[in-house]
C-alpha cells in the first residue's frame, strides 16, 4: 500500500536539483502563447504534474470546463506531465521561453522558481489567501507567489491495544508527548515481544521524505537546516548541539532496537499486519485505516515535542502564473475563481487530503469540525512548519538526506553535519544567499 501523496514526496528532489541548476537561465523568457480559439476568446495554457492520477487530474479538470462554462472571454487548457519529468520540462520550458500561463509548483519549489523569474505574484488574491491554511501559501519576498487546495499532516499511527498494554498516556494535540514519553513508549512497547518493530519510521523512502518527514523533528530538537533569520547560513543551526542531539536519537532508534534500519517494502501493511506497533505516516494512511481489519484499533497521534514544540512539515502542490504570461488579467482571473471554496472541496475529496480552507472542510466528509478526519486539520494548524523558504532549498533538502543517512547508517554525527553545513553554505554564498531580484 503505497500512497500516491507518499509518491509525490519521494519523486520531488532529484527534479528539484535541475530546478536550482537551471533557475537562471528562466529570466526574462517570454510564455508560449496560446493565441485564439475558433470563438475568439484568448487560450491561456495550463500544466499540471497529475498525469497518471487520474482523480485529481479529473477534479482540476472539472474546475477548468466549469471557468469555461462561466465566460467567454477565456479558454483555459490542461496539459498533463508525469510527475517525474514536470520539474524537469517547467525548466526547460522557461529557458526556451515557452511556459504557460497558469502552472502547479510543488510548496518548497516556490521560492526558487519565484528568485528565478518563472512566477509572477497573485496580485489580487491576498485576501482570498487569508481564508487557506498558512502552509498552502507560497510567500518569497513577502509576496504570495502560489496558492493550493490541500494540505497533508504527518502523525503516528498507533495500535491503541499496544499503548493501553504498556500502560503510556496516549498523546493529544493539546498535549504531545515529551521525549521521555517516546522513549518510555518505546521501550514499554518493546519489552512486550509483540511486535517485530516498535516504530517505523519509514527510512527506505527516498528524495523529499527525508527532509519532510525529519527536519521537523530536528527543528522540534531546537536546530534547523538553516539559520531563517537570514537564510545565509546552516553553522550553529544544522551542526550545533541540538543538531546533534537530534542526529544522536536518530541513530539511537536503530541501536536500540526500536525501529528497522530501513524499513520493509511496505510500512503501512507491516502495520496493518500486526509486524508494527508505531508508524510515522501521514493523513494519507487515514481512508486504509478506516477500511482495515483492525480499523477499531488504531488511532493517530501528533508529532513528538522534543523540546523546541511538536512540529510536521508543511506544504504540497500549489497553483501560481508565469511571469509571463501574455495575458496576466486572464490568468489571475482564473486562478480567483478556481480558488473558490466548492472547488478546494472536489479536489481535496478526490484526492484523500486536507481541505485547505474552514469553508471547503465544512463540505468535505470527515473534515468538519469534529469529524472523524478533523485531527488532521488540528495538526496542520498547530505543528505545521515550512521547509526553509528560500531559493536554495533543493541543495538544502538533498544535502540534509545524505547527511541524515549517513548518520542513521553509523557515520559520526558532529563530522557529518559540519560537512553538511560547509556545503549548504557555500552553495548560498556562490548564489548571493539567493537575494530578491526586485
Amino acid at each position: 500500500m503505497v500512497s500516491t501523496q507518499l509518491k509525490r514526496l519521494t519523486a520531488v528532489s532529484v527534479a528539484t536539483g535541475l530546478a536550482l541548476s537551471l533557475a537562471a537561465c528562466g529570466k526574462g523568457s517570454s510564455t508560449d502563447s496560446g493565441g485564439e480559439d475558433a470563438s475568439g476568446a484568448t487560450v491561456l495554457k495550463m500544466w499540471t504534474h497529475n498525469a497518471g492520477n487520474d482523480a485529481e487530474l479529473a477534479a482540476i479538470q472539472g474546475v477548468v470546463d466549469d471557468y469555461n462554462a462561466s465566460q467567454s472571454t477565456y479558454k483555459v487548457e490542461v496539459q498533463a506531465f508525469p510527475q517525474d519529468s514536470y520539474n524537469t520540462s517547467v525548466t526547460s520550458a522557461a529557458s526556451s521561453g515557452s511556459l504557460p500561463c497558469i502552472l502547479d509548483i510543488d510548496g518548497p519549489n516556490v521560492p526558487n522558481w519565484a528568485w528565478a523569474g518563472y512566477l509572477a505574484p497573485l496580485t489580487g488574491l491576498e485576501d482570498r489567501a487569508a481564508d487557506f491554511l498558512p502552509s498552502v501559501q507560497g510567500v518569497w519576498n513577502d509576496e504570495l507567489y502560489s496558492l493550493g487546495y490541500y494540505d497533508v499532516a504527518l502523525a503516528f499511527l498507533a495500535r491503541t491495544s499496544a499503548l493501553e498494554a504498556a500502560g503510556v498516556r496516549i498523546p493529544t494535540a493539546d498535549e504531545p508527548w515529551t521525549k521521555d514519553e517516546l522513549a518510555s513508549a518505546l521501550a514499554a512497547i518493546k519489552a512486550s515481544g509483540q511486535f517485530d518493530n516498535v516504530l517505523d519510521m519509514q527510512t527506505g523512502n527516498t528524495g523529499e521524505w527525508w527532509p519532510y518527514a525529519y527536519s521537523p523533528q530536528l527543528q522540534s530538537f531546537g536546530g534547523d537546516l538553516i539559520d531563517r533569520e537570514n537564510y545565509e547560513s546552516a553553522d550553529g543551526v544544522l551542526n550545533g548541539p541540538e543538531a546533534v542531539e537530534w542526529a544522536t536519537w536518530f541513530r539511537s532508534l536503530v541501536d536500540d532496537g526500536y525501529m528497522p534500519l530501513k524499513s520493509g517494502q511496505d510500512p503501512a501493511q507491516d502495520f496493518f499486519n500486526g509486524k508494527t506497533a508505531l508508524l510515522w505516516t501521514g493523513s494519507w494512511s487515514a481512508a486504509p485505516a478506516a477500511e482495515s481489519d483492525i480499523a477499531d484499533d488504531v488511532t493517530f497521534l501528533p508529532p513528538v515535542d522534543f523540546g523546541a514544540g511538536a512540529k510536521i512539515g508543511g506544504g504540497s502542490w500549489q497553483w501560481g502564473v508565469s511571469a509571463t504570461c501574455s495575458d496576466m488579467d486572464g490568468a489571475l482571473d482564473y486562478m480567483t475563481f478556481a480558488m473558490q471554496d466548492e472547488y478546494v472541496a472536489s479536489i481535496s475529496e478526490a484526492t484523500g487530503t486536507i481541505p485547505a480552507t474552514d469553508g471547503a472542510a465544512a463540505m468535505v466528509d470527515g473534515y468538519g469540525e469534529g469529524g472523524k478526519y478533523d485531527i488532521f486539520r488540528v495538526f496542520s494548524k498547530n505543528f505545521a512548519e515550512l521547509r526553509p523558504v528560500t531559493p536554495g532549498y533543493p541543495f538544502i533538502a538533498t544535502t540534509f538526506t545524505k547527511a541524515a543517512q549517513d548518520i542513521l547508517n553509523g557515520a559520526d554525527p558532529q563530522a557529518t553535519l559540519d560537512q553538511a553545513v560547509k556545503d549548504i553554505d557555500a552553495n548560498q554564498k556562490s548564489n548571493d544567499n539567493f537575494a530578491p531580484t526586485s
